[in-house]
């Protein structure tokens, strides 16, 4: 089997309507995902084994500056985007430039929308949108102690 470049896996969201009504089980999380810890690769493969395909939302450099503050992201739109399409278990990579994801969420239509424990379901940008079309929100535990905020801190970045 030969798998796709990270490349191929990074798409607009124009490249991935073109195909979206093919695949079942979509699903959806999104995030900043500045710099790639073990508790995203915990998040992301817990995800993508809820369902057949993982489609990532990646805030754009001005959206991550906009919610975290002028020193972030640390690494940039390309950067993030490689490293998250260089995982098997995330399918597509989606850059989005909105603070909220919920313009994506509404062309992706997943069938379940994914976010981290320290979200409840009445706190989660689109959920009702996703739950109108029959659509699951899941609230996944976070890995204890991992963080990119608490690694920065922990590191004198901060």
């Amino acid at each position: 089997m030969i798998l796709p470049s990270p490349q191929q896996k990074i798409l607009t969201v124009k490249q991935f309507s073109e195909f979206r009504n093919d695949l079942q089980n979509v699903v959806f999380t999104n995030g900043c995902f500045d710099i790639i810890h073990a508790g995203h690769i915990d998040y992301l493969s817990k995800a993508r084994n809820l369902g057949e395909v993982l489609v990532v939302g990646l805030n754009s450099d001005k959206s991550v500056r906009r919610l975290k503050g002028p020193q972030r992201p640390i690494n940039d739109v390309d950067a993030r985007s490689k490293v998250l399409a260089s995982l098997f278990f995330v399918d597509y990579v989606i850059v989005f430039e909105e603070d909220t994801p919920l313009n994506l969420i509404k062309s992706v239509r997943p069938d379940i929308l994914v976010k981290g424990g320290d979200y409840t379901r009445d706190t989660v940008v689109g959920a009702d949108f996703v739950e109108s079309y029959g659509g699951k929100v899941v609230i996944l535990p976070f890995l204890k102690g991992y963080s990119t905020t608490s690694i920065l801190n922990k590191n004198g970045c901060r």
